[in-house]
């Protein structure tokens, strides 16, 4: 396969000059599948200028014409979606049903939520003999994850050009040809030259971008270590910053729950992608009741998410996307183990029949204490934790009991009722008898998950910022 070799800097292609090339490995087969180009100081110099120099044209760009933009890109995007998901299923693992159902339709439907918002964002509105107006905070850099590429970068860029900025992706290292793909997407729906620029490479490479003087806001999303380095390189030139660093979200049965119901939808959660989903329900907490009823449900059901190679039509499971993420989910199934924890499916080692490729085995863990690192820590892979409770107070303060705070799930046979248990969670969105993600509502969490929101009204919202003019405005029932 072709490398990635050139950066997108307005509106072409510009071979990489620095000379640091990088391995993208299969991780179905640990071979080189392709080699990526890590961006220059003067590559990121470049595409930031660029974007600098579109952004008076595109801020000045009709809401008519931005939202006709947005539906060109899902419409063309939706004509590649087979592309897109054989490119992940090769570049991260991901099984084709997944990319089918879940990672291209993503961003397509995410695009379409963001025409809607555009339309009932107030861009200006009176207050008293004053105006206050919304305008694009400006260039935007966005660095995005490997194990959602195609719907992070849409994300990002899509409610940052709705509200008139322009952008700098940077891409993670591991997912370049999804990204290159979406490139040629972005041109051929017509984005103006420079409005969105792409350059490729690691964590220099990202802190090129998010240092540079002419970059106004940095849009993160990844790890907890790397949003702390994105943020400390940030305010040092007093930028605006939105951090997405993921979850440890918890999944709470109660007493009225459909047990079968229930335990598909956690499973799915917490398998799905590897487990590599930031809003994994990954801490599953019963009542102690149900013990025995879910752990034969979790044998049961956990049969069924078969390990294979993510292009098989049968495989629901593939590898992780990194060595380094495999080698930490089996160190952290190994140690929960050696604590006391007991697996009632899977456990450390690689499924049966596989001897290459980054491949864990799902792991449901009981008899584990909220003090094994497993229950504490963002595990990112199909690892699920089983707490348990005596009452709603015990079985609140357990999915409370992180520092993270991104999402959260609740299964009941009365709505209401879930509903008061959702206020109580800290988390920023709750899913109640598995409801599907809204696009239209804000994505994003508190504490060591971040802060800002994306998606929808909120997510362009977040690339706004006010500007008050006194005496511009008409108080109510005042003359003109």
């Amino acid at each position: 396969m072709r490398p990635v070799d050139a950066h997108w800097i307005d509106g072409d292609w510009h071979r990489g000059t620095s000379g640091r090339m990088l391995p993208v490995i299969d991780p179905s087969t640990e071979q080189i599948l392709t080699e990526v180009s890590c961006a220059s100081r003067s590559e990121v110099d470049a595409a930031v200028m660029s974007a600098r120099r579109a952004l008076g044209a595109w801020r000045a760009s009709s809401l008519e014409a931005r939202a006709a933009l947005l539906l060109q890109l899902a419409k063309t995007l939706d004509a590649r979606s087979e592309l897109f998901a054989e490119t992940l299923a090769r570049e991260i693992g991901c099984p084709l049903w997944f990319s089918r159902d879940f990672q291209v339709p993503m961003p397509i439907r995410n695009l379409s939520a963001m025409v809607e918002a555009l339309r009932a964002i107030a861009f200006e509105e009176n207050a008293g003999t004053s105006v206050v107006w919304r305008e694009p905070v400006g260039v935007v850099a966005a660095i995005t994850p490997w194990n959602a590429p195609l719907h992070q970068i849409v994300a990002k860029v899509g409610a940052a050009i709705a509200a008139g900025c322009t952008v700098v992706v940077k891409p993670s290292e591991l997912a370049p040809l999804t990204a290159r793909a979406l490139v040629e997407v972005l041109k051929d729906a017509g984005v103006p030259d420079g409005v969105v620029n792409v350059v490729f490479g690691d964590s220099e490479t990202g802190r090129a971008l998010v240092e540079h003087s002419e970059v106004d806001l940095v849009s993160f999303t990844g790890s907890v270590a790397a949003g702390r380095r994105v943020a400390a390189a940030a305010g040092e030139g007093i930028k605006q910053v939105k951090l997405e660093l993921g979850g440890k979200s918890a999944a709470i049965l109660l007493d009225d729950a459909d047990l079968p119901a229930a335990m598909a939808g956690v499973l799915s959660s917490c398998f799905s992608n590897g487990g590599q989903v930031c809003v994994a329900q990954t801490r599953l907490i019963v009542p102690v009741e149900a013990r025995s009823q879910v752990e034969d449900l979790c044998r049961s059901l956990g049969a069924g998410w078969v390990v294979g190679h993510p292009l098989a039509p049968e495989t629901r499971v593939g590898p992780l996307a990194s060595e380094a993420g495999r080698g930490r989910v089996e160190r952290i199934i190994t140690e929960s183990l050696a604590q006391g924890a007991r697996a009632i499916i899977g456990g450390h080692g690689a499924p049966q029949g596989i001897d290459c490729g980054y491949y864990v085995r799902p792991t449901v863990l009981t008899d584990v204490t909220t003090g094994m690192e497993v229950v504490r820590e963002e595990v990112f892979g199909p690892v699920l934790s089983l707490l348990h409770y005596r009452d709603l107070d015990e079985a609140v303060e357990l999915a409370n009991a992180t520092k993270f705070g991104l999402s959260g799930g609740i299964w009941t046979s009365n709505r209401v009722r879930g509903a008061d248990v959702a206020r109580r969670l800290r988390t920023g969105q709750v899913s109640i008898n598995g409801a599907p993600q809204n696009y239209a509502t804000p994505f994003g969490g508190c504490g060591w998950s971040g802060f800002g929101r994306e998606n929808g009204r909120y997510g362009i919202e977040s690339f706004l910022q006010y500007k008050a003019v006194h005496g511009a405005g008409t108080p109510p029932g005042s003359p003109l």
